[in-house]
């Protein structure tokens, strides 16, 4: 390998363990309507763990009032052997798969395909079960999107999009591009909006100075008079503006807090602020996306994805790598228990040959 495909070879392994490790931080506290900002830094308070530097601790015993998730205890510090299964990484992992198949020409007729042979239908939610279900019964896209499923602007394109923005690095357009082609499956408006900027802002991470820069990148593909676009531009002027990361947080959620804690639009906010006041340090940034609260698990992992390319492997704490044992549960057929490293190293291999 030369010096730039070895540099960027760790960044694609940055990605891939900063989604599994920002997702196992998040997936305790994964319920927005019940574990909100407030209460998951009363829980901090109460374990001692502000500021939040680890995995979550478990909670002591007779704690009343912190109804963690019940995957908690092969999630929390101490009890972590493996990354658990989540469909925050299982996206991740059929991206790569439709990758490998189709290749970059791939079809959203054919993402659908792969979801009916690879993946379990009891491990799709939202969106992603309406249009699963859609596909079952014989639909085509663009109507697997639209036929009886009220979720079209939640976050489900938004967390497959990762893999895209890591086969291109520094080329936001091209990632947001192929993001959109496998969003429109199961997404219309916004919600197909949501996984274009998220695939610009990973691939820009590559090249960016910070996660300034590659927000901002990340804007120019998607339409800016969108929602979404209007979302994040207000909390990267805020940012500007010299708010603190809470009060930040407390503005966006009165513009958008109405739209629900699964809807595309007040998540973004949370992984743009939680990408801005972290400053391109991993662990300060994967830390202030799950405080922000809504859907923490895949806003965890959306920022653990950008920070761990922007800081690549090299960068991301022990602490969050050593318990992962190199090692993904996946209800995606055929790659339970792969290694994080080979799939990182096959997704190199998309780009780099």
């Amino acid at each position: 390998m030369t010096p730039h495909s070895t540099h960027t070879a760790d960044r694609i392994l940055g990605g891939w363990l900063g989604r599994i490790a920002g997702n196992m931080l998040g997936k305790p506290v994964e319920r927005g309507d019940y574990w909100t900002r407030a209460r998951i830094d009363r829980y901090l308070r109460l374990t001692g763990a502000l500021p939040l530097t680890d995995y979550l601790p478990e909670p002591p015993p007779a704690t009343d009032g912190f109804e963690l998730r019940p995957e908690w205890r092969h999630c929390v510090r101490g009890r972590i052997s493996g990354s658990c299964r989540d469909d925050d990484v299982d996206y991740a992992i059929l991206g790569l798969h439709l990758l490998e198949t189709h290749g970059f020409a791939f079809t959203t007729e054919e993402v659908g395909e792969l979801w009916l042979l690879r993946l379990p239908y009891l491990q799709t939610f939202t969106a992603e079960r309406a249009t699963y279900r859609n596909l079952a019964n014989g639909l085509r896209p663009p109507l697997t999107a639209t036929f009886e499923n009220p979720y079209q602007e939640w976050i489900g394109a938004l967390i497959r999009a990762d893999i895209f923005g890591w086969t291109n690095p520094g080329d936001p357009q091209r990632a947001a591009a192929l993001a959109r082609r496998d969003a429109v499956l199961s997404h219309t408006g916004n919600g197909v909006y949501g996984a274009m900027w998220a695939a610009a802002l990973i691939a820009a991470a590559f090249t960016a100075s910070g996660p300034r820069a590659a927000l901002e990148a990340a804007l120019e593909r998607v339409p800016a008079s969108s929602r979404l676009a209007r979302t994040v531009r207000h909390t990267l002027a805020l940012h500007a503006a010299g708010a603190a990361w809470e009060d930040t947080l407390t503005a966006m959620d009165e513009e958008t807090g109405r739209l629900g804690w699964i809807h595309v639009i007040p998540n973004a906010a949370v992984i743009t602020a939680g990408l801005l006041y972290g400053d391109g340090d991993f662990t300060r940034t994967v830390a202030l996306t799950v405080r922000g609260g809504l859907d923490t698990d895949s806003n965890g992992a959306t920022a653990g994805s950008v920070a761990g390319v922007l800081c690549g492997a090299a960068g991301i704490g022990r602490q969050w790598t050593e318990p992962l044992e190199d090692t993904v549960r996946s209800a995606v057929f055929g790659f339970d228990g792969v290694r994080i490293t080979e799939l990182a190293h096959r997704t190199a291999r998309l780009v780099l040959g």
